[in-house]
């Protein structure tokens, strides 16, 4: 393996009655012996590293093993990161193109935008993983169709109604959210999103969500750069709104936001990703899409194109699992009484 550094939606309603898909992938008995004995050449390009890139990228290839395609027996697999730059990646993709990749996978936001702009309409099959809105982006017409060009995949969110049907089941009389998010694209798909839903759906005609935006710092320090900047608008909110909402963005899926959240505010904090709760970044809840999910259904996909599947008969998907985390001691803290239901739904992910 080669490391190199360089570098809404179908109808989705959450009656908090959840249902876990089982991802777990085998061998198919479908997969030749022929196909078995090629050496596949995959090309993984991801955003950056730390997550939910790392997560997402290690199920995938667990799950290509499962299904028969391994590292030094029939696949030769390239890692290359672009830094969350859109003309990085383009670089990197425009270079690579001469290797001759069986499929190219795409990671985040960022690495989806830049093959978009590299190689949509050629001949390379890609599949994409975790970009917050792939529709937006120009990649797919929906997730009901099959794709138009050369590219399919999983998005990222969980949908913004379920989010807030969960919201809304954890706390059930707050009305005002404070979204603080970074300037970059996914995080503008997301609230649009949001605000769509709040101006067409009756049921949240009562919710104001107040967001205010922080420039967009990449690099190994960006995270923690972002929740310095956020400060101040976590400090001018707090009088104004009942919780906080993490945002759908890099800033999002890192703990300095969500402990920058907890220790300089008065309000809890609905986060976005499991460690919110479970490494106890400072969110008293979250509803999360499943990185092994995700990177298990890219594989089935790659898997597929592998065995001679046109990628126009591989339909786009969303994620297929989703969990529930609750920290019980934040919940006491800010006056939340979770109900048993979510208690129930978050099985193992509680903090007590």
């Amino acid at each position: 393996m080669r490391l190199n550094r360089s570098g809404i939606f179908c109808a989705f309603t959450l009656s908090f009655a959840i249902l876990f898909t089982i991802c777990s992938p085998a061998l198919s008995a479908s997969t030749s012996t022929s196909h078995i004995h090629k050496i596949f050449k995959l090309l993984i390009l991801d955003s950056q590293k730390g997550h939910p890139y790392n997560e997402v990228r290690a199920s995938l290839l667990k799950a290509l093993a499962n299904y028969g395609y391994s590292e030094g027996k029939n696949l030769k697999t390239t890692i290359m990161f672009s830094g969350n730059n859109v003309r990085e990646g383009e670089r990197i993709l425009n270079n690579e193109l001469k290797n001759s990749y069986d499929v190219i996978f795409v990671g985040g936001t960022a690495a989806t935008m830049s093959a978009k702009n590299a190689l949509y309409g050629k001949t390379q099959n890609v599949i994409f993983a975790s970009p917050t809105d792939p529709v937006g982006i120009g990649v797919i017409q929906d997730f009901n169709s099959k794709p138009v060009a050369n590219f399919t995949g999983v998005c990222y969110p969980v949908p913004v109604k379920a989010r807030l049907k969960f919201i809304r089941r954890l706390m059930p009389s707050a009305k005002t959210f404070g979204l603080i998010y970074a300037d970059m694209p996914q995080s503008h798909s997301y609230n649009n999103w949001i605000e769509k839903l709040l101006r067409t759906d009756p049921e949240f005609r009562d919710i104001r969500i107040i967001f205010r935006s922080v420039p967009l710092v990449t690099g190994e320090h960006g995270g923690k750069i972002m929740a310095v900047n956020a400060k101040k608008y976590i400090q001018e909110l707090d009088s104004k709104v009942d919780a906080y909402i993490t945002p759908c963005d890099q800033m999002g899926t890192r703990k300095d936001f969500s402990k920058m959240v907890y220790n300089s505010s008065h309000k809890p904090l609905i986060g976005l990703v499991k460690d919110d709760v479970m490494k106890k970044w400072g969110a008293v809840a979250t509803i999360y899409p499943s990185h092994e999910s995700i990177g298990f259904q890219a594989a089935r996909m790659i898997k597929e194109l592998f065995e001679g599947k046109k990628i126009s008969d591989i339909l786009p998907e969303w994620p297929h699992r989703y969990g529930v985390a609750l920290d019980l001691n934040k919940a006491k803290k800010f006056g939340i009484d979770v109900p048993v239901e979510l208690l129930q739904m978050a099985g193992e992910n509680i903090i007590h």
